[in-house]
């Protein structure tokens, strides 16, 4: 009788095992969670901030090089809450559901670099260079930025990455101001409690920003 308790025991604990998430953070969304997400996105006011900050971490200001501002962890939940944001009117929860039943899941992590004192828009024209002047710095300049992605110290292969520079723009003509890089990850990669973020800038100090994962949709 005992080796049958024990028996059954562990088939119990074994069927547990296998319907337990393997990611921290909600994926695959249920059709539930992808209408609470859409309803969140529809409210169009600062609840919308206070939820993304919850998914970013906002590094120091560096002594010198650029900034890193801001690094952002989407999840597929926190995903759908930021489409339904875009939408101002028209789109309707079941429309939600069908956008996301489209896809595969995702993670999508989003580094904010702003230019600094030290690392700005001009730059001294090198040395050889008959002028000897100043140069404009290169909107292309996102990458240089060597970017890591570890889930619990294991180094994660992107499916994309991409950016673009950002610029603040007047009267008188547009100013490089920073860039925007996103990468995007299977949602099951992500297996474990932890994932880090390691920024290596040009110039500077390495960012390192550390994301709880059990905390998050």
């Amino acid at each position: 009788m005992r080796s049958l308790y024990c028996s059954a025991t562990s088939l119990v604990c074994a069927s547990v095992l296998l319907i337990q998430p393997l990611s921290a953070f909600d994926t695959p969304l249920s059709d539930t969670a992808v209408r609470e997400a859409y309803f969140l996105g529809q409210r169009h006011d600062e609840s919308l901030t206070k939820f993304l900050n919850k998914y970013t971490v906002f590094p120091p200001p560096p002594k010198v090089g650029p900034s890193i501002s801001s690094v952002t962890f989407f999840t597929p939940y926190a995903q759908v809450v930021q489409l339904s944001d875009l939408h101002a009117s028209g789109y309707s929860a079941q429309q939600a559901q069908l956008d996301h039943k489209g896809s595969a899941e995702s993670v999508r992590i989003t580094v904010q670099i702003q230019l600094t004192e030290t690392y700005g828009a001009l730059i001294p024209e090198p040395q050889s260079s008959r002028s000897g002047g100043i140069a404009i710095r290169s909107s292309e300049f996102w990458t240089d930025f060597q970017i890591a992605v570890f889930d619990d110290g294991n180094e994660l292969k992107p499916l994309a990455f991409s950016g673009h520079p950002n610029y603040s723009c007047s009267e008188n003509g547009c100013t490089l101001t920073g860039a925007t890089i996103d990468i995007v990850f299977p949602a099951s990669a992500f297996e474990s409690d932890s994932a880090t973020v390691q920024i290596d800038p040009p110039e500077g100090e390495q960012v390192l920003a550390n994301f709880n994962l059990a905390s998050f949709r």
